[in-house]
């Protein structure tokens, strides 16, 4: 499979511990678990068909300037969380990376469009057989 082949530099991400939402008692208001990884593919050293790609793409969570912001908050460990948001920020560029083959036009052989004619003349000798006969 054609691929864009990449690097990821840790100097590129921008890490922050944020406070994870929803359900979790007192333990929520205290402890930062949740992971934000902020990405800005403008800046970041890929390949530039890469970054064109990216960019390209319609993402939500990419501001209009190209930095990407992923949020982690569904393991209870902030470490978890950090390698959830690298993972996906993994899949998002391998995603982006990924070229199709071209696609190689054929053609249908003879015998096939010879099934093809065959097939609907049947079909039509089918239908006029339902017609109603006049005496």
């Amino acid at each position: 499979m054609p691929r864009i082949a990449y690097s990821l530099d840790p100097a590129d991400l921008q890490w922050k511990a944020i406070r994870a939402q929803g359900a979790g008692g007192q333990n929520i208001n205290k402890v930062s678990n949740a992971a934000q990884l902020r990405f800005d593919v403008r800046a970041a050293r890929l390949p530039a068909a890469l970054k064109a790609r990216v960019l390209a793409r319609p993402d939500a969570r990419r501001s209009a300037d190209g930095v990407l912001t992923i949020k982690a908050q569904e393991h209870r460990s902030l470490e978890r969380n950090r390698a959830e948001a690298l993972a996906r920020l993994t899949a998002l560029l391998d995603e982006a990376a990924y070229t199709p083959p071209a696609r190689r036009a054929t053609r249908p052989t003879l015998s096939a469009q010879r099934q093809r004619v065959e097939g609907k003349l049947k079909r039509g000798q089918v239908k006029a057989a339902r017609r109603h006969i006049d005496e």
